[in-house]
């Protein structure tokens, strides 16, 4: 894995971080242990004779700033990138972990840690191996209102010494999410903002914005279908050079692994405007380990 033993450490340090905050903020939520221990989790069974309620669930999932803990693994592998029209692999392992604030608001903390095998960039150059930027993100939002919606902080963390992997750059910016549920639907948006605030001065600025409309369609019986970007405008690019947009398309299931609900995901995406030696299309598959929460 490519990197500084100061950057494994950093990278332990978030992992271990995001467990911790993972496993305290389930601790908090779960209140008072169950007279019967071998019963089903609460929210994965509904009052009338504890038929799984997969639908509910999977429309949590659909919000970014529900009170319920993921630990999403999203495994990417995007085609035609390079010189070579290599393929790029990317694992994503980004946690969710809600936090009470009183009865009016909650604190929503997400932490995306990619590991990336990268292909040759530039003719001549090499493949490299190794960790992404880590990103951590905060939201207030509050738990009550028509629409929800959340505001905080976003930051990159300089995880890699390898150019091809990271910014090289301590970033910080604003983020928001806004979104409206109605029946089986959920529609909304998410944006971020960074700027370079320290780091390696001989390393490019940073100055990106990264846009994620959504909309979903939940079934009765678990299913979600999903159409999204990911749209991302590095603005200290060349001209012609700064936008990023696919289109994604995913299709996810909720289903139990032993006593534990889990949803899984299977998608394809194109890439409608991308940089030179950008992507052209991609798959996705994705696991969510999903802990609900007690009442």
């Amino acid at each position: 894995m490519g990197g500084t033993p100061r950057t494994h450490r950093l990278l332990w340090l978030c992992l271990a971080l995001s467990l911790a905050l993972t496993g305290g903020a389930w601790a908090q939520e779960q209140g008072p242990t169950p007279s019967e221990p071998d019963s089903p989790p609460a929210a994965a069974a509904s009052a009338e004779g504890g038929a799984p309620a997969g639908s509910d669930l999977a429309k949590q999932l659909s919000n970014p700033v529900s009170s319920l803990i993921s630990v999403p693994f999203q495994a990417n592998w995007d085609f035609g990138v390079g010189p070579e029209d290599g393929e790029r692999f990317i694992l994503n392992f980004q946690p969710v972990m809600p936090f009470s604030l009183g009865e009016d608001w909650n604190l929503i903390a997400r932490v995306i840690t990619p590991i990336v095998a990268q292909p040759i960039l530039v003719p001549g150059g090499e493949s490299s191996f190794g960790l992404g930027d880590i990103v951590p993100t905060f939201f207030l939002s509050p738990k009550e209102g028509s629409i929800t919606w959340g505001v905080g902080p976003v930051f990159s963390l300089p995880a890699t010494s390898i150019p091809t992997l990271g910014s090289g750059r301590w970033s910080l910016g604003p983020s928001a999410v806004v979104l409206k549920q109605v029946g089986p639907w959920t529609m909304g948006g998410l944006v971020n903002h960074v700027w370079s605030v320290g780091g390696d001065a001989d390393r490019a600025d940073v100055n990106a914005t990264f846009m994620q409309p959504f909309l979903a369609y939940g079934t009765s019986s678990g299913y979600t279908f999903t159409v999204n970007s990911e749209m991302l405008a590095n603005w200290e690019a060349a001209d012609g050079q700064e936008w990023t947009v696919p289109v994604n398309f995913a299709v996810s299931k909720m289903t139990m692994l032993g006593r534990r609900p889990i949803q899984v995901q299977a998608g394809v995406r194109y890439f409608l405007e991308k940089p030179t030696g950008g992507p052209s299309w991609g798959i996705r598959l994705g696991l969510v380990l999903v802990f609900p929460l007690a009442p």
